[in-house]
């Protein structure tokens, strides 16, 4: 057994962390130094059981978008379920209470049905998202991946080729880990091949103006369709390589990949699992990048907490798959469902996008300041999605300070400090708190952040 990490002073917490230690195997989760201990959220905070405030900068992976347990958002997610006070503060003597049924296997809900109306007025509502024709549910960003992939290998199964851009994350199961790294990981998928992605072009801000020539990148896929001809079936990428380091092409880049597909009839995947709902400054990815994907895949932000994902595109892609080819225990479920509409209520009725607008300067400024400390050598980032890598400093490598930094973020000052999750791709830490969060909240954690590398530069 791996000792678990603890900490002085947190009696609940390091109890916490001593019994999943035993009673669960360390891969369930991914490491981050704090092993942080929740008891409740609010907002843009975590707190934990011995009462510490920690300012949410990952929004639990790109989840919590509107922020933990809003009120509005809990309200109306509890109107469509039909719960109501009185329902658990008392009910009749039967011991049940009517309302929406928490399980609808093959079965159907008008509560589905307003959620599959509601989501896909709202992406055709959006440049780029005229496509959008149909929605194949899913529980996980991994399960609406896998369900796309399917959906194009059926079209034509003399075309089995998938591209994939490198270093993509887009799942750890079947299809959607084998469209996930690179050529050079172990038990890869023959039917997959990949294509580079322009990392060095966008691996800090300040290069956002600098000229970008696709032509490369093309020939890359050129090269391709001349070995495999008629066999290419369709290409996957994300809006930005979340998991592999945080790094934001310029949109030509994307739009080359779909020119590319359009005129070589591949399906064009665009994977926004945790770019969807306002992350990337845009209602969805797409739009920002200014593109059309035939399948666009949706999930953590799209409920908000609640898991729900979802495969949304073509009529004739998602047709090609027959009765139970899709089907599971999960998908969309009633409580997925009025997650997914308390969501749209809330981005269609407040200003969310502008308020990331807002917030994407202030962090934009207050991340790049970080470089003074020399611990932070590059910035990356949009809307209110970041990677801030790190340096090299003293003797230690730059995975051995960023995990220093997430655990002196954790620690803080005593009272309040920054949750941050485990570096990615070695030495890049996220930076992606609620888009709700109000300027003050945002002013003040930039500041408490700076306060804290300051500290620990000097002592590196």
């Amino acid at each position: 057994m791996i000792q678990p990490i603890q900490f002085t002073g947190e009696d609940r917490s390091n109890a916490t962390r001593q019994t999943l230690a035993e009673k669960e195997p360390v891969a369930l989760r991914t490491f981050t130094p704090s092993q942080a201990v929740l008891a409740k959220s609010a907002g843009a905070f975590h707190f934990t059981p011995e009462g510490r405030r920690l300012y949410d900068f990952s929004s639990g992976v790109l989840v919590a978008n509107l922020g933990h347990n809003p009120r509005r958002w809990m309200q109306r997610f509890c109107g469509y379920m039909g719960w109501k006070p009185e329902h658990v503060a008392g009910g009749d003597a039967s011991g049940y209470f009517e309302a929406i049924t928490l399980s609808a296997y093959n079965a159907m809900t008008e509560l589905e049905s307003n959620a599959v109306e509601r989501l896909l007025r709202n992406l055709q509502a959006s440049p780029g998202g005229s496509r959008c024709e149909q929605v194949m549910w899913a529980a996980s960003g991994s399960e609406a991946i896998q369900k796309a992939l399917w959906a194009c290998l059926h079209r034509d199964e003399d075309r089995d080729m998938i591209v994939a851009t490198r270093h993509g994350f887009h799942g750890k199961k079947g299809l959607a880990g084998a469209v996930t790294g690179c050529e050079t990981d172990s038990d890869r998928d023959p039917r997959v091949r990949f294509i580079s992605f322009p990392m060095q072009e966008c691996d800090d801000l300040s290069k956002g103006n600098d000229p970008f020539d696709p032509a490369p990148y093309r020939a890359e896929l050129d090269a391709l369709l001349r070995e495999y001809g008629s066999r290419m079936n369709c290409l996957i990428t994300e809006p930005y390589l979340g998991g592999g380091g945080s790094y934001h092409p310029p949109a030509a880049y994307h739009q080359m990949l779909q020119d590319w597909c359009r005129a070589n009839d591949v399906v064009f995947i665009l994977d926004e699992v945790q770019a969807n709902f306002g992350r990337t400054g845009k209602m969805y990815a797409f739009e920002k990048y200014g593109i059309e994907p035939d399948i666009v895949c949706l999930g953590k932000g799209l409920g908000n907490g609640v898991p729900v994902s979802a495969a949304v595109g073509r009529a004739d892609l998602m047709a090609t798959l027959k009765y139970g080819e899709a089907s599971d225990t999960w998908s969309a479920n009633p409580l997925a469902c009025a997650g997914v509409l308390a969501t749209l209520d809330e981005f269609e009725s407040e200003n969310i996008i502008g308020q990331t607008a807002r917030l994407n300067e202030l962090f934009v400024n207050g991340l790049m300041r970080l470089k003074e400390t020399g611990l932070i050598s590059k910035v990356r980032g949009e809307g209110m999605v970041f990677g801030i890598e790190c340096a090299d400093v003293g003797g230690l490598s730059s995975h051995d300070v960023a995990n220093r930094i997430v655990e002196a973020c954790y620690l803080g000052n005593g009272d309040t400090g920054i949750h941050l999750l485990g570096p990615l791709a070695g030495n890049v830490i996220r930076v992606s708190p609620p888009m709700t969060m109000t300027q003050r909240e945002a002013t003040d954690s930039l500041n408490l952040l700076q306060s804290l590398l300051g500290d620990l530069a000097q002592k590196l």
